[in-house]
């Protein structure tokens, strides 16, 4: 006997993150659509070290419980599971009890009862350790073979989960699902692959779909909805008066990806090299010829940080046209009378602490690689201080205080008065973290680095 073929999966994609906003009526829309899934990231490392390092999300509790609300009441009276993928920003332990505990009140305002499923991805470092003495941990370019001390340096690391865990959430009977750290492409890929749609296909429309609308016309207007079945998928706008194009779907391939044609998961590399975007109308794209190759070694790679000191910034504006004439040449000047004024008031050495002096409006943002020429008009300066303590960093800002605000040109034979955008100007930043780990972990069970946690069954 033929097996049934298998049905189509409309995955609903609302918008990039968990906590970005979106008009509530392109939900409903995709409701109307027939969506059987809602998934939504609610993370990335794009926003630095920071979020991992501290634990602490980028969004706010308000923004979060405003989405959550919308999500929650519409998947409730569709009876649709709700995926959200990188809980608190960086998927830490706490990231993900800090949104499940905003759904929780959500939910009991709305008189909703759903099965939640919590799958936790942060990392024990002394279990690392085993993977790595095994020889199970490898390095990503650019980096090189893992220390046990750089493990033990973290404050915290997390893996990032491919769809398998989520979905055993899901066949566990999980109406909503919150995830610690996973790829942004699982989340989406986890329903259809569960629902044994072809891996090429799914993992190809997740990728279109992980940040809603940027694969259509208007990223503004609200998200997509991805229709996937066995010979590809297709891409629809959830607000009518927004489009898709080929050109518009296909250029996702080159977001965050290394190279457009390939995209690496923890079970394999999506191919997109042979893919097809055809028009459908004026509004969906349809595309076929997206395959999945399984790799030989499943992997989950690793994100881990570390405090790299504290930091203080000072952040002043120049108008003045005689300095900003040579505003490379008074740059230098400052950076070798800070070093001076800390050397001679403060009695530190050079490799005692750091700092960075950023010219906005000049080359902040390309430094050597900026092609204009020219004097700017005016010139916003940071002082960004990193030293081992608070103290310390703000200490080293205030020695610098007189010269941001009055610092001539060898030239001037006058004090300048800039001017600075804060009272006090030093502004104490805190821990700074770096991220030191981009690597990978060999995993014989896909699910052997998370816990699952589920919730108690109830009816809406």
């Amino acid at each position: 006997m033929d097996s049934q073929p298998v049905k189509p999966v409309r995955v609903l994609s609302p918008s990039g993150m968990l906590g970005a906003g979106w008009d509530h009526a392109t939900i409903e829309r995709g409701l109307a659509l027939g969506a059987d899934v809602i998934s939504i990231d609610a993370g990335s490392t794009d926003s630095g070290p920071y979020y991992l390092g501290s634990a602490t999300p980028k969004t706010t509790a308000k923004a979060v419980a405003r989405d959550l609300r919308s999500l929650l009441t519409a998947a409730a009276a569709a009876g649709i599971p709700v995926i959200v993928g990188s809980c608190g920003t960086s998927g830490t332990d706490s990231g993900v009890d800090w949104v499940a505990g905003i759904a929780a009140e959500v939910m009991a305002q709305e008189g909703l009862y759903l099965k939640v499923a919590r799958i936790y991805s942060e990392q024990n470092a002394a279990r690392l350790k085993e993977h790595l003495d095994a020889g199970r941990i490898h390095p990503l370019p650019p980096l090189g073979p893992l220390r046990a001390e750089t493990l033990e340096s973290c404050t915290h690391i997390v893996g990032a989960m491919g769809h398998e865990p989520i979905v055993e959430a899901l066949r566990a009977g999980a109406q909503v699902v919150l995830a610690g750290r996973a790829t942004d492409t699982a989340v989406a890929a986890a329903y259809p692959l569960m629902k044994g749609l072809p891996a090429g296909p799914a993992w190809h429309a997740a990728k279109i779909v992980e940040c809603g609308g940027q694969c259509t016309g208007n990223p503004r207007a609200g998200g997509v909805l991805a229709t996937i079945d066995a010979d590809g998928f297709t891409i629809e706008p959830l607000d009518p008066e927004v489009s898709c194009t080929p050109i518009s779907v296909a250029a996702h391939m080159l977001y965050e990806t290394a190279n457009p044609f390939e995209m690496r998961e923890p079970d394999g590399t999506l191919d997109v090299r042979d893919a097809r975007y055809t028009a459908v109308d004026d509004r969906i794209v349809r595309v076929e010829g997206s395959r999945f190759h399984v790799a030989d070694q499943y992997t989950i790679k690793l994100e881990g940080a570390r405090i790299t000191g504290y930091e203080t910034m000072s952040f002043t504006a120049i108008r003045d046209p005689l300095i900003l004439a040579g505003i490379d040449a008074w740059a230098d000047l400052m950076r070798t009378m800070i070093k001076h004024r800390v050397s001679q008031t403060l009695e530190l050495a050079d490799h005692e602490y750091a700092f960075d002096l950023r010219l906005y409006g000049h080359n902040a943002v390309l430094g050597d690689l900026e092609p204009e020429t020219g004097p700017p008009r005016e010139v916003g300066v940071m002082l960004l201080v990193n030293a081992p303590d608070q103290a310390t960093a703000t200490a080293i800002a205030k020695v610098a205080n007189p010269l941001m605000l009055h610092l001539p040109t060898p030239a001037m034979d006058y004090l300048p008065s800039l001017a600075f955008a804060s009272s006090p100007a030093e502004v104490e930043r805190g821990a700074a973290y770096e991220f030191v780990l981009n690597h990978v972990v060999d995993c014989d069970d896909p699910t052997s680095l998370f816990r699952i946690e589920m919730g108690e069954d109830a009816d809406v």
